[in-house]
């Protein structure tokens, strides 16, 4: 199986319109697949699936999703879409499918990340079938979120609000890790709308939920202090706060795991760009020059936008030995990848 762009769902570009899919419309409408009397699976099948979307999601985060998704793609294609034909109980076909569903959220992400942003949404929204189909709100309302995510990025600030507010209201008796994991994209999205009211109210329930999560034990999930520091942050830089993004930012780098090469690069590189917009250049071409160490690691698409960005800020300021050296190597890295 050619596990290319085209050979899953088919590219395409991003719809801003788009419409925003609710939990009644995808609950038990899944289309109906046609089964394969011959090949029966069980629970232990279920579990490698879960397994391995876990073990390409830590590749994804290590080394972005232009290194990890053909190999997600290739395995959805040759083992999930088999296994969901298969014949098995109505437990282990929603536990499959709900399995299913977070490896296409996963995979969408990868293809956000390599800027296939309409491939992305196909994936995301047949996440939210299977997600549907399974009665899984947790996945549904993740990957509304993660389309939340890409809207906002890409500047569909009103998009991405309606996307999040969707996500926050499908998730039922969210606990607290999960609800700031939610309004923090709401936060950040009403910001990028220029709503200040609602975005700094969204923004406090955030930080609320945030602080009770902590004073409990670990839950899964990645959303942590980290995290909420970077939604902070983003929250006050589209308020016009660029000062105080900047330390928002840092502190979260400062609490971020190491395994987040991307993350560590595509945010590092924000930085630097709010500190040259603030007229620290020298502490910009730090910042930078650290930027450059992680980016050979990572194939990413974002992380290549980001330093396309760097060269063209840092164009007007050539003639400065620490702006000149930072671009210059800049430049090479990304002719490069």
């Amino acid at each position: 199986m050619d596990p290319s762009r085209r050979s899953v769902l088919g590219a395409g570009l991003f719809s801003a319109a788009a419409v925003v899919p609710g939990w009644p419309d995808v609950h038990d409408r899944l289309q109906r697949v046609q089964e394969d009397p011959h090949t029966r699976i069980g629970l232990p099948e279920v579990s490698a699936v879960i397994s391995m979307t876990e073990h390409m999601s830590d590749l994804d985060d290590k080394f972005g999703g232009r290194m990890a998704r053909p190999m997600a793609a290739a395995f959805l294609v040759n083992t999930i879409v088999p296994a969901l034909r298969a014949t098995a109980g109505e437990e282990v076909k929603n536990a499959l499918r709900s399995a299913a569903a977070d490896h296409l959220y996963l995979t969408g992400y990868m293809a956000m990340d390599e800027r296939e942003d309409g491939l992305a949404q196909r994936y995301y929204t047949k996440a939210l079938e299977l997600a549907g189909s399974a009665g899984d709100h947790l996945t549904y309302c993740t990957t509304l979120r993660g389309m939340s995510v890409q809207a906002v990025d890409l500047g569909h600030g009103p998009l991405a609000l309606r996307l999040a507010d969707a996500a926050a209201a499908a998730s039922p008796q969210a606990g607290p890790r999960m609800l700031a994991f939610l309004t923090g994209q709401q936060a950040h999205a009403a910001a990028q709308t220029g709503d200040r009211a609602g975005a700094l109210q969204r923004l406090k329930a955030a930080e609320t939920a945030m602080d009770k999560a902590e004073s409990r034990a670990k839950a899964f999930g990645s959303y942590d202090p980290s995290a909420m520091n970077y939604h902070i942050g983003q929250v006050r830089y589209e308020l016009g706060d660029i000062a105080g993004s900047i330390e928002s930012m840092e502190l979260a780098d400062r609490l971020r795991e190491p395994a987040y090469r991307r993350t560590r690069v595509r945010y590092n590189a924000m930085i630097a760009e709010r500190k040259l917009a603030v007229g620290r250049l020298e502490e910009a071409c730090v910042d930078w020059n650290g930027v450059l160490d992680d980016y050979p690691l990572v194939q990413s698409g974002r992380c290549d936008d980001r330093v396309r960005i760097m060269l063209s800020s840092l164009r007007p300021h050539l003639g400065n030995a620490h702006a000149r050296e930072a671009y210059e190597r800049g430049r090479a890295l990304l002719r490069t990848a």
